[in-house]
């Protein structure tokens, strides 16, 4: 962990002992925090800000509709195969270390990118990008547990699933408002993060001061962490070109389905073999762990699948602009924002958890149900209602399930634990964006056909509903607010499932010291190997 020298700190350290600091302040948490939660706000932005500028950017340096996917795929790829790594990494290695390499990868990919001339340089930036972000998604959380005992890391936890959503949805109405500026552009949906990040480097370095422990030495299974992440990035570059590219079934599914499975199986083998495993497969005999994940995973296809196909709803058949279209996703961030910090305070308060997931699988479920029922015509009063709904739900469960998790496991696993359920919500979300928008594209396809509506049907391409003439764009608008209604009419069973899995958590009181006064414990009572 952290490095930071002690004055009165004893001359006598045992060999490979870092200094022990006392634990923070609630003073110091907060100031630490302030540079997490920047550098975490700013890496999750970069996710998302690009949705809205990509339509300007990919004709200016002379990309295709495959650069145009891959521009967006290269940085999901990288942050969702890493967050494993990243997670073991920090059970083995100084956490404050590892942030700042984190922080310097996503500068480097962000200037790389914003400077970028041709195709090639911006997808290598945007892998670069999505590294360090990975990095962080899993490490602020490892941090915040290492420095907060549970029983108090619900408010701060509340927190961080608002900046987490507020970044997801807000990433495409800023990048709007960006490409819409002329004395910016395009390249500043990538150079805006840069003095940000820089600051939040500052801030990490100087207020960050975890109680360190004694690291043991150990060997990082890299074999393992090869495996795994071709696994994952072949089932993510399946799940994003099948249904676009080839047909979900065909040669091409066949090769890749077959390749992930043999690689994910591998890994499997490697990891139960091996002293030290990139994902330790024993933390998974925890229930509360195993379910945590499986909820979790559910939860991103709710957050991300909603937002994404909410706003091109908003845009196609309510006929908004890019900017409009996000200032009408606000109530799902404030529905998102207000339930994860009341639950998080409240949880401090009470100790008492697990009622707050059933209430936002509840609430989960029903935000899915009324989205079901939209139209084209759709109010857009009532569709803030249901958006408020669906975000109190999202933000009652996407931290705490994070929460449960952690307050589950050994310390020495809390690393591998946190980048686990988090790594799930992210294969969740890329997983239903991918297949939800494979069954929207194929329901308007055939919507159109039958209406006699070619626009947009034939190649799959988004149609401009503004160049349309009036009697093709209303069927072009219906089809697409028909499609979107009965894609959340898919969730809402799995958003459902979400709800039964939660209910067989157990809750258990949370610990009332922080991951790094635990280690210590553990380490005190485990002859070091």
């Amino acid at each position: 962990m952290s490095t930071t020298a002690d004055p009165a700190a004893p001359a006598s350290a045992p060999p490979g002992a870092e200094t022990v600091l006392a634990p923070m302040s609630r003073r110091e948490v907060l100031q630490a925090l302030s540079g997490l939660f920047m550098g975490m706000f700013v890496a999750i932005l970069a996710a998302t800000i690009v949705s809205n500028a990509l339509p300007v950017i990919i004709p200016e340096i002379g990309g295709s509709q495959s650069v145009y996917t891959w521009v967006v795929t290269a940085e999901l790829l990288a942050m969702t195969a890493t967050v494993p790594l990243w997670g073991k990494l920090a059970d083995l290695f100084s956490q404050k270390l590892l942030l700042q390499i984190s922080f310097g990868l996503f500068i480097a990919g962000s200037l790389m990118a914003g400077f970028a001339q041709d195709t090639t340089m911006l997808i290598l930036a945007r892998a670069l990008q999505g590294m360090g972000a990975g990095g962080l998604t899993a490490l602020v959380q490892i941090v915040m547990a290492a420095m907060i005992p549970p029983r108090e890391l619900g408010r701060y936890a509340g927190v961080f699933g608002g900046i987490f959503a507020v970044a997801t949805v807000g990433g495409p109405l800023i990048g709007g408002v960006i490409v819409d500026t002329s004395w910016l552009g395009w390249r500043w949906c990538f150079l805006l993060g840069v003095p940000f990040t820089a600051l939040a480097m500052v801030l990490v370095q100087r207020t960050l001061k975890l109680p360190a422990v004694t690291r043991r030495k150990a060997s990082i299974d890299w074999l393992g962490a090869l495996l795994l992440t071709g696994g994952v990035s072949l089932l993510l570059v399946w799940i994003t070109f099948a249904g676009d590219r080839y047909d979900w079934l065909s040669t091409e599914t066949l090769l890749m389905v077959g390749g992930t499975v043999l690689l994910l199986a591998a890994t499997v083998l490697v990891e139960s073999r091996v002293d030290e495993p990139i994902i330790p497969l024993g933390i998974f005999r925890s229930r509360t762990v195993s379910l945590s994940v499986t909820a979790s995973a559910l939860v991103g296809i709710a957050m991300f699948g909603g937002t994404v196909f909410l706003a091109q709803y908003l845009q196609i058949s309510q006929g908004y602009s890019p900017t409009k279209a996000g200032m009408l996703t606000l109530p799902l961030v404030g529905g998102l924002l207000i339930s994860s910090t009341v639950a998080g305070g409240l949880i401090t308060k009470t100790g008492r958890w697990k009622g707050w997931l059933v209430a936002g699988g509840i609430l989960m479920t029903i935000g899915f149900g009324l989205f079901s029922t939209i139209d084209a015509q759709t109010s857009p009063w009532l569709l803030g209602v249901f958006m408020a709904v669906l975000g109190a739900g999202v933000g009652m469960l996407m931290q705490n399930l994070v929460l449960a998790a952690q307050n589950d496991v050994p310390a020495t696993e809390l690393g591998a634990a946190t980048s686990v359920v988090s790594f799930f919500r992210s294969l969740g979300g890329t997983i239903g964006v991918s297949v939800l928008g494979a069954l929207l594209a194929s329901r308007v396809a055939g919507d159109l056909s039958l209406l006699g509506g070619g626009e947009g049907s034939g190649d799959g391409a988004v149609p401009d509903v503004s160049t349309l003439p009036a009697e093709a764009r209303t069927l072009v608008e219906n089809a697409y607010g028909d499609a979107t209604a009965e894609l959340f009419l898919i969730a809402t069973p799995l958003a459902a499932l979400a709800l039964v899995v939660v209910l067989f958590i157990r809750e258990k009181a949370l610990k009332t010291t922080s991951g790094a006064e635990r280690l210590a414990q553990e380490q005190a009572q485990v002859p070091l190997h």
